[in-house]
């Protein structure tokens, strides 16, 4: 129950406590003072009509008797006038029986009053002539006070509405910085570190709104002392420390998402093969600076080039260059440039043969993993070739087998001739148990060969076969966790295309309401390089799935992949880090560093930081000291 509604409750009973109390004093009050005010009149009429009867009261025959007394009772509010003569017999009797239906029954049961009852002894000289009986009738006495209640209540009933109707503006006045400082709480809650701008004039609230915006600031302050660090130690893990390109994790991670986002490209490998002789002749400085100056001048020579490239430096004399959307004609003309660039290297450090360039073009029929074996085969034919010479490697015609996969793949979609896995586990850090598993689909051939997923997936997202996939999978995971003894929580990947479909999501919905106790097992998982891409249909997305219960877990996250402040308003129920966070730990303080900050941002926001593929012992010796939630091994 909400403040105002027990301030109201609570003045309104003490209203109607003091109401009552003086109602019922001040009716009772009113009722003495009719009941005395009776009793005087009836004992004022009988004297003065006993003065009045005094000379004629031995005429007992008198007909003057009678008029004197009917006058008086036809004036007053009498119930009996009798007069008794000097031997008790009665000589006048006039009766008035009146009832005043205007008042309730039960108010006159609640309420009794006494009649008043006055006697007048009258004389004549010094001789006794009778004695004169008034009796007031109630009755007025009833409607008179049953008038006053009924105005009593009325008026009080108006003025505690009208003090109603006041108290609840006062009370909207004087909470609505409450309500102010409820959302301040929730937005801090959120992530936002707003404040309040105009403080309240109650004392008290005013404090309290002061001290959530101290806390608001100073927790902005923390996050933004906290996303500075991550940017900062991001930056240093993904960059080479001595040439300042991208180091080989930082490549691994961008080739995936190549193959993710079907560009076509190529891959250009850079090997400075005279570096060990470079090494025997010249000292540690020298070689430092010789590898930077093959970085600067590699790196200088694909930014000069009209298209989407990126350098990387592996280790020792090994240096890469990705090219995204790029046609032969332009890798060749590329392959050259760094080819003259490699001699002019040697020119500056008296080398004729400095170094070959190995060229592979993305394959859509490959994986990421087979890109690096590929480069290195070109490679070794352009060591044969000549000095910084160059070989791109350019494969068979693909295009009949592409066709062939695209059948397939829609065939095995139609047939729903596939099954799920499950594969992964993360586990709690703390105890063991298991967090949650990770879905595969296993999809076969007529034959029942077992076909390679990835590239299953990848045909199947090219060629818009993926939603009816995602679909399948679903009902394959719902059926599986509806027949599964214990509780276990499931993460299904779902693609780009597939989100942001509206017929799926119509469709998804109806599994959910069909099945709403399997809404909190299912979690979404997403990976973070693809909602920056498309970060509105994703955050989109993920309100719909709050919708219903369902959790959702942000894979692959750096620092780089996501900004903080896009993360504070997804708030996904688990972020998984890249598995390169998670591996060879030990002595690498900037990844500890790194861990430890996304933990703290993780508590600060309710979410909580999982592991990848954390395999040696000391690893999740060091995961489980930092304290995030859980990890794979």
């Amino acid at each position: 129950m909400s403040l105002s509604k027990q301030l109201l409750i609570l003045i309104s009973t003490l209203f109607l406590a003091i109401f009552s109390v003086n109602y019922v004093i001040s009716i009772k009050n009113i009722r003495s003072y009719l009941q005395i005010e009776s009793q005087v009149h009836a004992q004022d009429t009988a004297t003065s009509l006993g003065l009045s009867l005094s000379p004629y009261i031995l005429k007992e025959s008198d007909p003057i008797l009678h008029t004197m007394i009917s006058a008086i009772f036809d004036m007053g509010y009498y119930k009996e006038i009798k007069l008794d003569n000097a031997s008790d017999k009665t000589l006048v009797k006039l009766t008035n029986d009146k009832v005043f239906e205007e008042v309730p029954g039960w108010f006159i049961n609640l309420l009794p009053i006494v009649p008043a009852t006055a006697e007048s002894e009258i004389s004549s000289g010094w001789t006794f002539g009778g004695t004169v009986f008034v009796t007031v009738n109630p009755g007025y006495a009833y409607l008179k006070l049953y008038e006053q209640a009924k105005s009593a209540f009325y008026y009080s009933f108006i003025a505690f509405l009208l003090s109603l109707g006041l108290l609840i503006l006062l009370l909207r006045l004087t909470l609505k910085p409450l309500k102010n400082i409820n959302a301040l709480a929730l937005t801090i809650a959120d992530g936002h570190f707003d404040n309040i701008a105009h403080l309240p004039w109650t004392t008290e609230v005013k404090n309290v709104a002061h001290s959530m915006n101290v806390m608001s600031r100073k927790l902005s302050g923390v996050m933004t002392t906290l996303n500075d660090k991550l940017s900062t130690l991001g930056q240093k893990l993904q960059f080479d420390g001595l040439t300042g390109l991208y180091n080989k994790s930082t490549f691994d991670s961008d080739l995936k998402q190549l193959y993710l986002e079907h560009t076509d490209g190529y891959l250009f490998l850079i090997k400075t093969d005279c570096l060990a002789s470079l090494v025997k002749e010249r000292g540690s400085e020298a070689i430092d600076a010789f590898l930077q100056n093959c970085a600067a001048q590699l790196k200088q020579t694909a930014q000069n080039f009209s298209c989407d490239t990126t350098a990387y430096h592996f280790y020792g004399a090994e240096f890469a260059v990705l090219a995204r959307n790029i046609q032969p004609p332009q890798a060749r003309k590329l392959a050259k440039s760094l080819s003259m660039t490699l001699t002019e290297l040697g020119h500056a450090h008296h080398r004729d043969d400095i170094g070959h360039i190995g060229v592979v073009a993305f394959d859509p029929l490959s994986a990421s993993e087979t890109m690096l074996p590929a480069v290195h085969e070109a490679y070794e034919q352009a060591v044969i070739i000549g000095p910084n010479s160059y070989f791109i490697r350019t494969g068979v015609d693909r295009a009949k087998d592409i066709d062939e996969w695209k059948s397939l793949v829609f065939d095995v979609v139609a047939r729903n001739s596939y099954t799920i896995q499950t594969l992964g586990p993360i586990t709690h850090v703390a105890d063991n148990r298991v967090l949650m598993e990770e879905a595969f689909i296993q999809a076969f051939d007529r034959e029942g060969t077992a076909l390679p997923v990835g590239l299953f997936v990848s045909i199947a997202e090219k060629y818009e076969k993926i939603i009816a996939l995602d679909q399948g999978m679903i009902e394959k995971v719902i059926a599986h966790l509806k027949g599964a003894s214990s509780l276990l929580n499931i993460a299904v990947n779902l693609s780009t295309r597939t989100i942001k479909n509206s017929d799926f999501r119509v469709w998804f919905a109806n599994q959910l309401k069909r099945n709403p106790s399997i809404a909190s097992q299912l979690i979404i998982s997403i990976s973070a390089y693809a909602v920056a891409k498309d970060f509105n249909a994703y955050h989109e997305f993920i309100k719909f799935l709050r919708v219903f219960g369902v959790r959702v877990v942000l894979k692959r996250f750096d620092s780089q992949s996501l900004p903080l402040s896009k993360l504070k308003i997804l708030k996904p129920d688990f972020v998984r880090l890249s598995r390169e966070l998670s591996n060879d730990l030990q002595g690498d303080a900037e990844k500890v560093s790194f861990l430890q900050t996304v933990k703290e941002i993780g508590d600060l926001l309710e979410i909580s930081i999982l592991a990848e593929n954390t395999h040696s012992d000391s690893d999740f010796a060091i995961v489980k000291e930092i304290g995030l939630t859980g990890a794979s091994r």
